[in-house]
């Protein structure tokens, strides 16, 4: 058994100590197994969760949440302790050096007087941090681990800036409707590679036009996908009602409780 003091209170150092303990032998063999590898994933999990908390608006969740995300990087740091290769103190002096770099418009003589501004002297900063001497380059600095939706969403402002972009609503439909023709025409060739490759270009279509209306295309995903649960459970509660699992009626029927779902869910739906 090991000793950890126990308070009333604990801080970041008192976090970081029991991280070590942890790792430590004697400790848990659990977290004593673990490598960045094996909990990747943990981490991604741990922020979709804080995420949650925060459109919730749930502070004391958000507290709980954001404790979470900060074992992940302890963690990680810690392994990375142990291998002799850097710890948290590496990790936050070079956090707070990029910070101070990307701020010329704070710590420097740069001016920034708006949001935007700010945010212009924040990415040139990046630029030139990052060797990014052409836009191709920062676009491809792109993560590829970013969800999709958001990925597309962060290319094409990049793009924007560097010139190429067409900020007409009316064009970025016209691409959704010669996207899909293109599928229309892939989908009847039997071609399974192009069907894919046109599948994506419809989304990157959907994104662009989500980019210039100013709506998040993640946020706007989920959106649809819990009104289609809402639809979806209002189908198979009406099929229960008639006796019948939802599988063993035919679409035609199935279609216009679906149909009935949007009509009498719509002005809910509004709210």
């Amino acid at each position: 058994m090991l000793h950890f003091e126990q308070k009333e209170r604990y801080d970041f150092q008192d976090f970081r100590k029991i991280m070590e303990l942890l790792r430590a032998p004697g400790g848990c063999p659990w977290d004593a197994a673990q490598d960045h590898g094996s909990i990747r994933r943990n981490l991604l999990e741990e922020a979709y969760e804080l995420a949650h908390a925060i459109d919730a608006e749930d502070r004391e969740n958000m507290q709980e949440e954001l404790g979470d995300v900060l074992m992940q990087v302890l963690f990680h740091a810690r392994i990375e302790e142990e291998n002799g290769s850097f710890n948290i103190d590496d990790v936050c002096d070079a956090a707070v050096k990029k910070l101070l770099f990307r701020h010329p418009h704070v710590f420097g003589n740069a001016a920034a007087g708006s949001p935007e501004q700010a945010l212009e002297s924040w990415e040139s900063a990046k630029r030139v941090e990052k060797s990014q001497k052409t836009a191709a380059s920062a676009l491809e600095g792109v993560a590829e681990t970013l969800p999709a939706l958001w990925r597309a969403e962060k290319i094409q402002k990049k793009s924007a800036k560097a010139g190429l972009d067409r900020p007409d609503i009316s064009y970025a439909l016209g691409k959704i409707r010669e996207e899909t023709e293109e599928l229309t025409e892939g989908i009847a060739a039997g071609d399974p590679d192009n069907i894919e490759e046109e599948v994506g270009d419809i989304l990157f279509a959907a994104v662009n036009t989500a980019r210039l209306l100013k709506v998040d295309p993640e946020m706007a995903l989920h959106r649809a996908c819990e009104k289609y649960i809402r639809r979806f459970r209002y189908v198979e509660e009406a099929a229960a009602q008639t006796g019948e699992q939802m599988e063993s009626l035919p679409p035609e029927v199935l279609n216009q409780l679906y149909q009935q779902a949007r009509r009498d869910l719509e002005g809910k739906e509004m709210q």
